[in-house]
This record gives C-alpha cells, sequence and structure tokens, in this order.
C-alpha cells in the first residue's frame, strides 16, 4: 500500500517538464552569474619567459586574484601582474620588493630594503646578479618589483617603479602544469 501511494504521489510527465525546465533555467543563471564574478575577481594568465624562474617557470599557467589589491595594499614578498609602465598594453609577473616610502640598494647583487638584507633563498646563486643600483627611495602609490631570476629579467632595476593603479591583481596559484600546482 505504501508503494502505490508513493507511486500516485510522484510528479506527472507535465510537471517533471517545468521541474527539468525550471532546474534548467536556475542553473544557467547560476552559472552565468559565478562566469560574471569571476570576470572581475579572477584571471588567468600564462607565464611568458624565463624572469621568475625557478619560482614560475615559462609558460606555466597562473589564477590571478584581482579583488585584493581592490581591498588591500599590495606587501613586499607578494608576486604581481602588472602592467609594464614602459609598453602599457603588456602584462608582466614579478615579485614586489619595496613599497612607497622604503629605500632599496643592490650591490654586488644583494639587495638591502631600509638598510636591512632582502630574504631572497628563492634566488639561486646562479640566477643572481652582480650589479649595483640605488639607492633609491619608492614613491608614494607605487612599488619596486624584480624577477626571481634576477640575471634574466627586466624590471624596476630597468624601467622604474610601477604605479599602483598599473597592479591588476596578486598571484595566488599555478594550476598548469598539473605536476607543479602550486598555491602562494
Amino acid at each position: 500500500m505504501r508503494i502505490a501511494s508513493s507511486l500516485a504521489a510522484l510528479p506527472r510527465p507535465a510537471s517533471l517538464a517545468m521541474l527539468a525546465q525550471t532546474v534548467t533555467r536556475y542553473a544557467f543563471v547560476t552559472t552565468a552569474g559565478v562566469a560574471l564574478a569571476m570576470g572581475f575577481t579572477v584571471q588567468l594568465a600564462r607565464v611568458e619567459g624565463h624572469s621568475m624562474a625557478p619560482t614560475l617557470a615559462n609558460h606555466d599557467r597562473l589564477v590571478v586574484d584581482r579583488l585584493t589589491y581592490r581591498i588591500g595594499k599590495p606587501t613586499p614578498g607578494d608576486i604581481v601582474m602588472f602592467h609594464v609602465p614602459v609598453a602599457p598594453t603588456r602584462l608582466f609577473v614579478k615579485r614586489i620588493i619595496a613599497a612607497e616610502g622604503d629605500v632599496v640598494l643592490i650591490r654586488n647583487g644583494r639587495v638591502t630594503v631600509n638598510g636591512r638584507q632582502l630574504d631572497d633563498r628563492y634566488v639561486p646563486a646562479d640566477f643572481r646578479s652582480h650589479e649595483d643600483w640605488g639607492p633609491y627611495t619608492v614613491p608614494a602609490d607605487f612599488y619596486v618589483v624584480m624577477g626571481d631570476h634576477r640575471n634574466r629579467s627586466s624590471d624596476s632595476r630597468h624601467w622604474g617603479p610601477v604605479p599602483r593603479e598599473a597592479i591588476v591583481g596578486r598571484v595566488q596559484a599555478r594550476w598548469w602544469p598539473l605536476s607543479s600546482v602550486t598555491l602562494f
């Protein structure tokens, strides 16, 4: 008797069609909303070149968070994507070394910020440059960026600091290749 009453309670074919249509509409609207939100908050990018080796490799795929810096400020150590000051249509990925008001000095490839040597253990000895640069005081709303492969990086040492408004976002993750997935 229970089975018969359960079967009688099932929706009829017309009701099933309406249910399917409703579920499809909600799924479409939800998917479109998520895609729209992601377009404003997340950007996918591909590394071009070797300037961030060994942290990032040529053709790595990245997830860039575009929302974080709308709320807060970039900080030294962050890996960021930005419009290059000398070629605004190009996007680069580098590491922030210093923020506004900091004094940067490089002697024989060793970076100091405000008189303290930068902890840059992520730069292997053979990737370290040997030039002298600075002292340089970072202006308000600007950032000094450098590639982790100091010998192969076009960065603030060559074309100056990056204005805050040129920073697209913070690199949050490497998602490709799958064998190297990393959260930053």
